[in-house]
C-alpha cells in the first residue's frame, strides 16, 4: 500500500479531474487534501500559520489545535516532516495537525532550512529551535509548555531522535533537555553509517566526524520515552534502523516501546495518521496511547 491510493481516492471521490490534479502536486500535498475532504476530523483547526521562530525563510511554523479548548492547558506535539532533507512543506502536513488536535493536543509544525543550501547539523538545530520557540510560546496558545513531545517520519524522525537525544542542541539554546517529554519516531534513519545513497552523503558527508551524525550515538539512561515505529518492508529506510536504536536504548536502560507493522512500507506509517488510510498502520492510537502514557 502507497501513495497511488490517494490518487485512487481522489478520483473516486471527485472524478476524473481531481485525480489529474494528482499528478501535479507533491504526495503529501495529495494526502493533506484527500484527509481534509474526507476526515470530518471537525474539533481542529489551524490556528496559526507562517510564525516565524528565526530569522531566515525557511524557519516558520504553524500550530493546530482543538476546537473549543479554551481554558484547558493542552498536552503538545511538535511534528517534523520528512524528505531525505530535501524538500517538504509544513502546509502539506495538515493531516498530522488534525488528527493529533482532534484528540486534545496543540499541534506545531514547524519547516526547517533544506539541502542543498545547507548540510548537517543546520536542520536539526532548526529542529531545536521551534522546541524553544514551543517552550517560549505555546502558552499563548493554550498549550502546556511543561507537556511538549516531538514526533516525525522519515527525515523528520530523524530530526526529533536527534533532538530528543543529543542533549547539546537545545543546551546550545538555553533550553533544557528535560522539556522533551516523550518522542514519536516513524521510519526513522538512526544507524545510517557508512552513507551509502546520494541523500545521506549530501546531507552528512562534510561532517568530519560521523559519528555526531547518528541518533544511536546519543542513546542514554535518562533520554525520554520514545516509540520507535517501523514498517517490515521498508525499502527507503531499511527496518535495521528501528532495532539498532532500540539496542543501544535497551543497553542505556532508557524507556522506551517498539512497533513494527508488517508487510508496511515507507509511507505505510505516515498514511495510518489519516483518516482515510488509517487501515496501512495502527500509527495513530500506537502514537496517542504512548503519549497518554509519558506526556502527563
Amino acid at each position: 500500500m502507497t501513495y497511488w491510493k490517494i490518487a485512487l481516492g481522489l478520483i473516486l471521490v471527485f472524478g476524473i479531474a481531481a485525480g489529474a490534479f494528482f499528478f501535479f502536486v507533491s504526495p503529501p500535498r495529495q494526502l493533506d487534501l484527500i484527509d481534509g475532504m474526507m476526515a470530518n476530523e471537525g474539533e481542529s483547526a489551524r490556528v496559526a500559520e507562517g510564525v516565524r521562530f528565526g530569522d531566515q525563510p525557511r524557519q516558520q511554523l504553524d500550530v493546530w489545535a482543538p476546537k473549543n479548548a479554551a481554558g484547558k492547558k493542552l498536552p503538545v506535539l511538535i511534528f517534523y516532516y520528512g524528505g531525505s532533507w530535501r524538500w517538504g512543506s509544513r502546509s502539506d502536513y495538515g493531516f498530522v495537525g488534525r488528527a493529533f488536535a482532534a484528540r486534545g493536543y496543540l499541534v506545531v509544525i514547524p519547516d526547517y532550512r533544506l539541502v542543498p543550501q545547507v548540510r548537517f547539523p543546520a536542520f536539526v538545530e532548526d529542529s531545536a529551535l521551534a522546541v524553544k520557540w514551543t517552550r517560549d510560546h505555546i502558552a499563548d496558545f493554550g498549550g502546556d509548555p511543561a507537556r511538549i513531545a516531538v514526533a516525525g517520519h522519515s527525515a523528520g524522525a530523524y530530526n526529533a531522535a536527534m533532538v530528543a537525544l543529543d542533549t547539546h542542541y537545545l543546551q546550545a539554546i538555553g533550553v533544557d533537555p528535560k522539556i522533551i517529554r516523550a518522542g514519536l519516531l516513524l521510519a526513522g534513519p538512526f544507524d545510517f553509517y557508512p552513507f551509502d545513497g546520494p541523500a545521506t552523503t549530501a546531507a552528512f558527508g562534510a561532517w568530519p566526524r560521523p559519528a555526531e551524525t547518528q541518533p544511536v550515538s546519543f542513546a542514554r539512561a535518562d533520554a525520554p520515552p520514545l516509540l520507535i515505529m517501523q514498517g517490515t518492508a521498508d525499502d527507503v529506510v531499511k527496518p535495521r534502523n528501528a532495532p539498532a536504536l532500540a539496542a543501544r536504548l535497551k543497553a542505556a536502560g532508557a524507556v522506551f516501546e517498539q512497533r513494527d507493522y508488517a508487510g508496511a512500507n515507507h509511507n505505510d506509517p505516515i498514511m495510518g495518521l489519516s483518516k482515510p488510510f488509517r487501515s496501512n498502520a495502527s500509527t495513530l492510537a500506537d502514537s496517542l496511547a504512548f503519549l497518554q502514557k509519558h506526556d502527563h
